[in-house]
């Protein structure tokens, strides 16, 4: 018997396919992984089964390449075709995760920091074990997605282009032909989905030209650094208006100007806002309030602190990682040179902070020395109400000392929102053990990404009601004379709260007892009461630092 014939009919009887058929798949696998990764979007929202019909320019213009070069540079560049191709993949997955919680793609000169962070957060969650496994798995899968674009590039070359040369050219010739015309005519199966694609190739070259703009950036950053009108002013001459006040700048976590105007949040967060204004009167407290455009949206709430306390643009984490090596003044060392002692009280700082180093803080509280006894719950380690508790016991409750002015992150209302701590009788907050029956409850940032996307809007809502309501209730409880809080928001939400839109701005407000406060800020046309109306003025957040020194002291700076 033919012995060809005897090993097909034992694979047939085995189960095993026979090899052609089994070269087929594999080359029909490599094509499927090829055109996948060049027709894949790179947010999660504009993947649909429309999204894999285009042409892909980029498959034209490699196959005749390869086709160009000598026999003996094939190998190698099919090789770097498909490394780049794998490597572009990568990057489109990055540009998915922050799409979706920071509503911009994914920074190749400075997002690295932020890759950092999700370790962290895994490792609270999982533990030491937990966070390398993960990190293990997510660069195995990295170098798996390249590992198989290499492949199925080499595959498609050695299998289909090459060998089939004149077939393949027809093919080139044919492909181009209609690749021009559907990009002429706009041609589209759907809308907005072009039958003409270069998708990939444009991503690649923006990058390439986004990271150029970076690196010209830093220079810009640099003349930006040094212009600061209130630099040279005698330390006797800064902020004299607000001499023997304590000065409060409370951060609240992701409170946007969402919470406000939805249609949907923004009815009880208003109505909690005019009732903490008539609360807050009845003490005799009044307050302006007013939008800032932040400098990030969705997260990196450092960027937005940076901005505002430096009176610098700090929209990326190159521009802040330059910031750390100037000797910028900020609102930290402002108030510090005119006599102030300056804290900040940081319950999300749990590991080395090198930054708070260069803010020049005399006293920085972490999560470790606020005294909390109560349940971690993800990145909002402690409710906001326990934080202002520790600081009021910490430092203003102190008789030996003079005026403060303390940075403070309220980070109950820091994603995922949940679980929400009640708000308690002030005397009942203790050392947090209070808050045990939330123990195990905690998840993790990221699984608003899962959740039902309405609920997760509620939970986030609720969230920054109960940090407004610990703060009017601080003040209403431990406020006095001397007093002045500035509350504002950091960033606007996650997407999947805000939806798609440019909007950054956030609500401030200026709280005081002293009408002498309030009175050196008229010209600032804020409005009245806690909660800025549809038409209240909108700042930039970088110009706050300047009209705050202009206003109180002694000498007048122009713009």
């Amino acid at each position: 018997m033919n012995p060809v014939r005897v090993c097909t009919v034992c694979r047939f009887v085995t189960g095993t396919p026979p090899r052609p058929v089994a070269g087929r798949a594999l080359t029909a696998l490599a094509g499927v992984v090829v055109f996948g990764a060049l027709l894949l979007p790179n947010d999660v929202d504009l993947i649909t089964p429309a999204a894999f019909l285009g042409v892909p320019v980029e498959a034209l213009f490699a196959a005749t390449l390869v086709l160009a070069v000598p026999a003996r540079i094939r190998p190698a560049l099919a090789g770097l075709i498909g490394s780049g191709l794998g490597a572009v993949t990568v990057l489109k997955v990055l540009d998915m995760g922050f799409f979706a919680t920071l509503n911009r793609p994914f920074d190749l000169l400075s997002d690295w920091r932020n890759l950092a962070n999700a370790a962290i957060f895994v490792r609270q969650a999982a533990g030491e074990g937990g966070a390398i496994a993960a990190g293990v798995a997510a660069a195995l899968l990295a170098v798996a997605v390249v590992a198989l674009t290499s492949w199925a590039v080499a595959r498609l070359v050695r299998c289909v282009v090459v060998p089939h040369r004149r077939a393949a050219i027809a093919t080139i010739a044919v492909g181009t032909a209609v690749w021009t015309a559907c990009l002429g005519a706009g041609a589209r199966f759907v809308p907005d989905v072009e039958l003409a694609s270069d998708s990939t190739a444009t991503l690649a070259l923006y990058r390439a030209l986004d990271v150029r703009r970076d690196v010209l950036d830093l220079g810009r950053f640099a003349t930006e650094v040094p212009v600061d009108p209130f630099r040279a002013t005698p330390d006797d001459q800064l902020l004299t208006a607000l001499r023997g006040k304590d000065v409060v700048f409370a951060f609240v976590e992701s409170y946007g100007r969402v919470a406000l105007d939805d249609p949907q949040l923004g009815p009880p967060t208003r109505a909690l806002l005019d009732d903490g204004t008539k609360q807050l009167e009845e003490t005799g407290f009044a307050s302006r309030s007013a939008y800032l455009t932040s400098s990030t949206t969705g997260a990196g709430s450092w960027l937005a602190h940076a901005t505002f306390l430096s009176g610098l643009w700090i929209d990326s984490q190159h521009r802040h990682d330059a910031l750390e090596h100037t000797d910028r003044q900020t609102l930290v060392t402002d108030f510090g040179r005119a006599g102030w002692r300056t804290v900040g009280v940081m319950p999300g700082v749990f590991l080395d902070w090198p930054e708070g180093a260069w803010y020049g803080y005399d006293r920085i509280y972490d999560f470790s020395q606020l005294g909390y006894q109560g349940p971690r719950m993800s990145f909002a380690t402690m409710p906001d109400q326990y934080t202002l508790k520790a600081f009021e016991e910490l430092e203003r409750a102190r008789t030996d000392r003079g005026p403060l002015m303390a940075e403070i992150p309220l980070v109950t209302s820091h994603a995922p929102w949940t679980p929400l701590p009640p708000f308690l009788p002030w005397d009942e907050v203790g050392d947090g053990s209070v808050y045990d029956f939330l123990d195990g409850q905690t998840e993790q940032p990221e699984a608003i990404l899962t959740r039902d996307p309405a609920r997760v809007r509620e939970d986030y809502a609720r969230s920054i009601r109960y940090s407004l309501t610990s703060l009017v209730s601080y003040v209403q409880t431990h406020g006095d004379d001397d007093l002045v809080v500035v509350l504002l928001g950091d960033h606007q939400p996650s997407p999947v709260v805000t939806g798609t839109t440019e909007n950054r701005e956030v609500p401030i407000s200026i709280v005081a007892k002293d009408p002498a406060v309030l009175d050196r800020i008229s010209g600032w046309r804020w409005q009245d009461g806690l909660r800025p109306g549809p038409h209240a003025p909108v700042w930039r957040m970088d110009a706050f630092r300047q009209e705050l020194l202009q206003a109180f002291s002694d000498t007048v700076h122009g713009p």
